[in-house]
């Protein structure tokens, strides 16, 4: 018994029946359909991030030092002693300088009157010295007080009270305008020519001599400043290195999930400017301690002179720049460790 065949649709009527049972898509659909989009963050929340980031590695490495106080303590006081030297020469050299300006003043042009001049005349003399516009100011010295002046700079009151005559001549003590060699030469020239002097001495060599020596002291200390400088890198440097040889799987680890030299160099840059701040908040007590040892010391050897000279301290200009100086040493040292060793590290 045959089954009767049951009729097939035609292909017009099957993809006709497909559109009408296709559902029109819903407003969510399109979305989907063309993919996933990639959203933009913007640059405040990339700048907050950032901030963040940096907050959290600078307390991450001061907190890594504090677990190990000895030796972060001992390479901050290697930091300290190599700036403790430039930063004593530097205050030396400030104290020069003040004794450079008292020189400046006691700089001057003496001029010696012939035997034969008397007062009325020494007084004429003066005043035309005074009237040159590079004499600021003068002082007249007659012979019996130059004798008085020579008795009591030698003591020799009675060898002296024994002379029949006074063999000074009246002088003249100027105090020039500039207390530069070649314009006091040139004003002992113009003075020779007045009628009446006898000689006159330029009394400029030994200032001369200690500003040469005060140019010598700058240059030493310069030298100093950039050998030591070179000094804390090296120690920043090594102690730098040692943390990044410790550290060096979880440094291959983060590169490996996409972690750029910036963000692994990061903490090692703060680790090396703690050190720079602590050293030389180091070097600010021992140069504070050295300063209240020798005062008095000083103080005694200026008194024994008739002096008063107190050793010169760091202002807060200079304790801001000593302690600027030795933060950049510190983080230039994390640095240039840190770039030099990254190189050689690949993630596997």
């Amino acid at each position: 018994m045959k089954r009767a065949a049951t009729p097939r649709p035609s292909g017009a009527a099957f993809n006709k029946g497909k559109r009408q049972s296709a559902k029109p898509p819903t407003p969510s659909e399109p979305s989907a359909r063309r993919g996933a989009r990639s959203q933009q963050t913007r640059f405040r929340s990339r700048l907050r991030a950032w901030g963040r980031h940096h907050r959290a590695m600078a307390l991450d490495s001061l907190y890594r030092l504090v677990r190990h106080p000895v030796g972060s303590l001992l390479t901050m006081l290697a930091i300290a002693i190599a700036l403790v030297l430039p930063a004593a020469l530097w205050l030396t050299l400030d104290s020069a300088k003040l004794l450079d300006a008292e020189l400046d003043e006691s700089a001057t042009l003496t001029i010696y009157l012939e035997l034969s001049i008397d007062a009325p005349q020494a007084a004429r003399i003066e005043e035309a010295v005074v009237a040159d516009e590079d004499v600021a100011q003068t002082r007249l010295i007659s012979p019996e007080q130059g004798m008085a002046e020579f008795q009591q700079s030698l003591g020799l009151d009675d060898t002296l009270m024994g002379l029949e005559d006074n063999p000074l001549p009246t002088s003249i003590v100027i105090y020039p305008q500039s207390v530069e060699p070649t314009a006091m030469e040139q004003l002992a020239l113009r003075l020779e020519t007045f009628s009446g002097v006898d000689e006159v001495r330029v009394d400029l060599a030994w200032v001369e001599r200690l500003r040469h020596l005060a140019d010598l002291g700058r240059r030493v200390a310069l030298a100093l400043g950039v050998l030591f400088g070179f000094g804390v890198l090296l120690v920043v440097g090594n102690t730098i290195r040692l943390a990044v040889e410790s550290r060096r799987r979880e440094i291959e680890v983060v590169m490996l999930i996409g972690a750029t030299h910036a963000f692994v160099r990061r903490p090692f840059l703060y680790s090396g400017a703690w050190y720079g701040v602590g050293g030389g908040l180091l070097a600010l007590g021992l140069l504070g301690l050295g300063n209240h040892w020798l005062s008095m010391p000083v103080a005694a050897l200026a008194a024994s002179y008739g002096a008063n000279f107190v050793l010169p301290q760091l202002d807060m200009t200079g304790s801001t720049i000593l302690l600027s100086c030795s933060t950049l040493l510190g983080w230039l040292g994390a640095w240039l460790a840190v770039t030099r060793h990254l190189s050689s590290i690949s993630p596997r």
